[in-house]
Parts: C-alpha cells; structure tokens; sequence
C-alpha cells in the first residue's frame, strides 16, 4: 500500500466531504501518523472509513469523526484539554499538537499502556495518560478545562462536564441511545451559560460505566 497516497485520499474523499475544511486540521492530518497507533491487527484499515476494534470491546473513532472533533474544539496553544477515553492515543496525539497540554483518561489498563507506548514513539511529550472511570468528569474543581473531548457515547450528559468547564471553554460529546445519537458542541458563555449547537447524528459504543438514564415504571 502506497501510504501517503492512502492518507491524500482519506483526507479528499473522506475528511474534505464530510466539512472538515480548516486548513490547519488538514495539515495536520498530514503530520501525525494515524498508522502508528493503529493496533497492528488492523494496520490496513488505518485509512479507511470506519471504526477500529480495539482490546476491551472499544473502537477508535473513523478518520472523519476524529477530523470533525478536532475542528469543532479548535484547541488554542495556550489550552488545557481533557480527553476521556485515551484509546490508542491518537485523538490526544491530534489534541497535543493544537493545545498546551491534554489529559487523557482511559479506564481499560491495557489501552492506557498502548496509548502511552504509542505517544512516545510518535514523540508526543505534552500528554498525562491516566487510568480511572472519567465517564462523570475527571479531577477536583469545577472550570479546569478550555476543551473537553468525550472519546464515546454518554446516555445522559453529566453536569460535571459543564461545571469542568472555564467560560470560553468548548465540550464536544454525543449524547444519546442507539440507534439515534447527537454530537454536541456546548461552549462556556458565562459562569451559568451554556450555548449547544447539534453538529451531525451518529451512532457510536458508550463509553464503559457510563451513566444510564433513569428508568420508568409504571
């Protein structure tokens, strides 16, 4: 496989087409290496449309999915992120070019080492990867955070990703239940403001020990 010509055309068939077309998300694309943490297993699907099996039962987020999140956080220099479910490592490693720092939270050991390995190799040295749930939020206090990205599914939106947000700040996360899902885009106006514009449906796998929806009986 020509690897270079299988990234252009991810980028031009699948990226370009689906509005992702700021040219520094583009670039970037460019210059971080999806194939490097791509579970060896599945190497030749690094570029194709669709999401990767990881240990555990995960999947690591399509090529577009990832390049839609990027653009729609649009990370600053001088940015704290928050990532929660690290995967391979891969989103950190796109949200660590654009930002100050990133955290990202990943409850599967295993996929914490890989990540970890992976962002290593690839010489990503602005990243914490840490293991626990961050499924409710993650660390003390409330306005930590200029971006938190949601790397899953939540059934319902806990209020702790709000209040972990600094004003300015932007939270992308789907929320939702199969088969039907909305990815959000909520920013920060002020201490009790909040402004969600729906950026597309989709459907993708929960993350682990999410929070469930109350139950109605009758």
């Amino acid at each position: 496989m020509n690897i270079e010509k299988a990234r252009f055309n991810m980028i031009e068939q699948q990226i370009r087409p689906w509005d992702v077309l700021a040219p520094d998300v583009l670039e970037l694309l460019m210059v971080v290496k999806r194939e490097a943490f791509v579970p060896d297993a599945y190497k030749s699907l690094a570029f194709v449309d669709t999401q990767i099996p990881l240990p555990g039962g995960e999947y690591m987020f399509a090529p577009k999915m990832e390049a839609r999140i990027l653009q729609e956080v649009a990370p600053k220099k001088h940015e704290n992120v928050l990532e929660v479910g690290a995967g391979t490592g891969h989103m950190a490693a796109l949200l660590a070019h654009k930002a100050r720092h990133v955290t990202t939270v990943e409850i599967n050991p295993e996929l914490k080492a890989l990540a970890e390995k992976n962002l290593a190799a690839n010489g990503v040295s602005n990243v914490d990867v840490v293991q626990g749930n961050g499924a409710q939020g993650w660390g003390k206090g409330d306005a930590q955070y200029d971006v938190i990205v949601v790397s899953g599914s939540l059934p319902v939106l806990p209020d702790a990703f709000l209040k972990q947000l600094k004003v300015g700040g932007r939270l992308f996360v789907i929320v939702g239940e199969p088969p039907v899902m909305s990815a959000q885009l909520i920013t920060r106006t002020s201490d009790t403001g909040y402004d969600t514009v729906k950026v597309f449906e989709t459907d993708v796998k929960p993350l682990r020990d999410a929070v469930l929806p109350p139950q109605f009986t009758f």
